[in-house]
This record gives C-alpha cells, sequence and structure tokens, in this order.
C-alpha cells in the first residue's frame, strides 16, 4: 500500500465499464498525473465498445489524457448496460490486468454508482487488488446518486478547462446527450474545488486505506 502523494509513481491501473468513463471520472487527475510523473505505465481496461467507434474514440481521447506515459488499453467487447449477466467475463477481465501489473493506485467507478454497469465493475476490482490503493471516481447522470466523496485531486484551471476540451472533442458519440456538455463538468469540478479549498477539483470515494505513520518496537 502506498502513501499517496509521497514519493514518485510508477504504475497506476485504470478501469471503466464503458469507453468515457475513466476520462469523464478521472481525466483531470490523469492530467495531472502524467504531467508529475513522465513516463509512468499506465495499464487500462474498459469492458465494453471493442470493435466499434467508441473504442477508436477511447484510444484516441486516453491517449490524448495519458501524454508522455506508457500506455497500455485493453477493451472489450461485453454489451453495455448487461454486466451483471456477464459476471464471469468481467471478473476473468478484471483479474487478466491484475495479472499484468501491479499497480501504485487504481481508479475505478464507485462501489456506490447507481449505474448496475459501473457498481458491479467497482466490486469486483477489490477481489483481485487486495493490497492496492483504489480511488472511486464519480460520473455525473441523472440518477442523483452522487455522493460525499472522502478524496480530492485538485485541478488547476488549465487542467479543468483542458479535460472538459478533451471530452468534447474525443467523444463526439456522447455530444447529443443533454448531460455531456461544458456546464456539467466544470460545474462539479467548482462544486469539489470548493470542498477541498481548489478552484477545481475531481472528487473520489475510498474504501479501504491502509495508514503507515510509523512503527513502533515496544521490545526495544
Amino acid at each position: 500500500m502506498i502513501g499517496f502523494g509521497t514519493g514518485r509513481l510508477h504504475r497506476l491501473a485504470a478501469v471503466g465499464a464503458h469507453c468515457d468513463d475513466i476520462a469523464i471520472g478521472a481525466g483531470g487527475t490523469l492530467l495531472t498525473l502524467c504531467l508529475a510523473h513522465p513516463g509512468i505505465r499506465i495499464d487500462a481496461l474498459v469492458l465494453s465498445g471493442g470493435g466499434s467507434e467508441r473504442e477508436q474514440e477511447e484510444r484516441a481521447a486516453l491517449g490524448a489524457f495519458c501524454p508522455d506515459a506508457d500506455l497500455r488499453l485493453t477493451v472489450l467487447k461485453l454489451p453495455d448496460g448487461r454486466m451483471p449477466v456477464h459476471w464471469d467475463e468481467a471478473k476473468a477481465a478484471v483479474e487478466e490486468l491484475r495479472g499484468q501489473t501491479d499497480p501504485d493506485l487504481i481508479l475505478a467507478p464507485r462501489t456506490d454508482d447507481a449505474h448496475q454497469d459501473h457498481r458491479g465493475l467497482a466490486r469486483l476490482v477489490p477481489t483481485a487488488f487486495r493490497d492496492h490503493l483504489v480511488l472511486g471516481y464519480e460520473i455525473v447522470k441523472w440518477d442523483g446518486d452522487l455522493g460525499r466523496p472522502v478524496a480530492y485531486q485538485p485541478l488547476t484551471p488549465r487542467t479543468a478547462e483542458q479535460k472538459v476540451r478533451l471530452l468534447q472533442d474525443h467523444y463526439p458519440s456522447q455530444r447529443h446527450r443533454p448531460w455531456y456538455d461544458r456546464e456539467a463538468f466544470l460545474g462539479l469540478a467548482r462544486i469539489r474545488g470548493i470542498e477541498c479549498h481548489a478552484r477545481y477539483a475531481e472528487a473520489f470515494a475510498v474504501t479501504k486505506l491502509t495508514l503507515d505513520l510509523g512503527t513502533l518496537d515496544l521490545g526495544d
């Protein structure tokens, strides 16, 4: 377990149920991490969209969100909205990812996300990555499931604007959605920034965190 924010990060894993989940939930964090840790290895797994225009969008987008990183992206073909009935395939994919990397940090959906695909993937991650820090990103949507996050990554105004621009540039298939716009993304980032005394921020849920504040040996 790492002490997040201390020392250099060498490996990151990022998982999403759908193309654009990772970028929407943690795109600003990816930009910030890649700037601070050039050459970082990022193993990304997306469960649906493989072989479609969505995969093409995802590859271009994550390439832009992860500049100067060693990005290794896998996009599978599980049907959108049907992950619970494809549990075995999803679990095998997460376990295969675990066999490929031992990350310092994992970005994944929240376990209390209202979308069944997001929630199912979130619950699979700790079954394969048992000793890792997992940050659960949030995705604004009509379900009204935003909660009270406990971890924040402040974003500079430039990074927040860059995130919005990249989302608009690289996911044209999503532009027709009523919630997919600049106001929604920047508005949530502004609220999360207020909560952590920053202009903008991305926020995360953390279900388990091990502290290393020093060891006292009573035998000495």
